[in-house]
């Protein structure tokens, strides 16, 4: 799980902040898109009572990525495809929020299988 933000521009819904899950198992992701930071924590029970069986959080301290390379790694994967479609689009920065959204949903459907070493 990692926050991102404040963006440079707000999405077209004033949102400035990306909370990202990412399940460390199957590489499912959610996005949240926050105004402010103090929505956190209430993203956060409402996500927690979605799923509230089979999880197990692993925390990580605060400003330090390497201890959460996955979501760190989806976070970079995420904001590349988004900034592709919007160039290709050549759409307004501030549609952001909906590009990553959408780069959120194709990735979550797409069929990748990793390489056990």
């Amino acid at each position: 799980m990692d926050l991102c933000g404040p963006m440079r521009v707000a999405s077209i819904n004033g949102k400035r902040y990306l909370l990202v899950i990412v399940d460390d198992y199957s590489r499912y992701t959610w996005t949240y898109f926050l105004s402010s930071k103090d929505e956190t924590t209430e993203v956060l029970i409402d996500f927690l009572r979605l799923v509230q069986r089979g999880l197990q959080a692993q925390v990580s301290v605060a400003r330090t990525p390497e201890q959460n390379g996955v979501v760190e790694r989806r976070n970079r994967t995420l904001v590349e495809a988004a900034r592709t479609m919007q160039s290709a689009a050549k759409a307004p920065l501030f549609f952001w929020a909906e590009a990553i959204a959408t780069a959120c949903f194709t990735q979550n459907r797409s069929l990748v299988i990793p390489r056990h070493e």
